[in-house]
């Protein structure tokens, strides 16, 4: 359990870190591209681990 909530944890933190990070470069015109990827990187993460989190609950088995 207290891997579930350090891995959902960084993905909160990923995408915080990244928005801020998107406005604060707008505001000074620079390059936001640093902030996209994290932005991107936590909404795979929201994927995979929603993915997860469904298999598990739903005990579904994934051999074939």
């Amino acid at each position: 359990m207290d891997l579930f909530i350090v891995y959902w944890g960084a993905v909160v933190v990923l995408f915080v870190v990244g928005v801020i990070q998107v406005i604060i470069k707008a505001k000074k015109n620079e390059s936001v591209k640093p902030g996209l990827k994290l932005i991107i990187a936590s909404i795979i993460m929201v994927v995979i681990g929603a993915g997860a989190c469904a298999v598990i609950l739903s005990n579904l088995k994934i051999s074939h």
